[in-house]
């Protein structure tokens, strides 16, 4: 059995002068992350590999959710299309991976991963720090297929703070 964490970045901050690369998180953003992290850590669904884009607001992202795993940085994830996830999850060598990345990428690819979404109503547009837990009856991410995830928990910041 292999677990997925499926986080999109926190609210970024759009009012610096910066390329959209470089982009830090905004306040929001930095409230949004540790309550995500707090919330994982609450139900026990904590990654032993982390799958991180190179962005500064997905580093920052993970930096506030505040776990300590093995991490790889990869350049590809950043605004990656489903098909580029996928292929990066499949080199994952954890049992429980996280995978922090951006829309509409990550949205198209939660979707794709499902056998069926999960009963949220903001699963479709995955805001920003959006996580999605879902399992896959594999003993190898390199056997991963579309279409086979169950649904175990999606959650947004909202529901964690009002």
């Amino acid at each position: 059995m292999k677990q997925l964490i499926l986080v999109r970045h926190a609210k970024s901050d759009w009012n610096q002068d910066l390329p959209d690369h470089h982009r830090p998180l905004n306040p929001r953003g930095r409230d949004a992350a540790p309550a995500i992290g707090a919330w994982l850590r609450k139900n026990g669904y904590l990654p032993d590999e982390v799958l991180c884009s190179t962005a500064a607001r997905t580093r920052e992202t993970l930096e506030l959710i505040d776990v300590t795993v093995p991490t790889r940085f990869e350049r590809a994830l950043y605004h990656a299309a489903p098909e580029t996830m996928l292929e990066i999850l499949k080199s994952a060598q954890g049992d429980s991976v996280m995978m922090l990345g951006h829309n509409p990428g990550i949205a198209e690819f939660a979707e794709e991963m499902l056998q069926a979404p999960p009963d949220h109503p903001r699963f479709a547009a995955y805001p920003t720090c959006a996580t999605l837990v879902a399992r896959f009856s594999i003993d190898d991410w390199s056997r991963l297929q579309p279409h086979s995830g169950t649904a175990q928990a999606f959650i947004v910041p909202r529901d964690l703070t009002g």
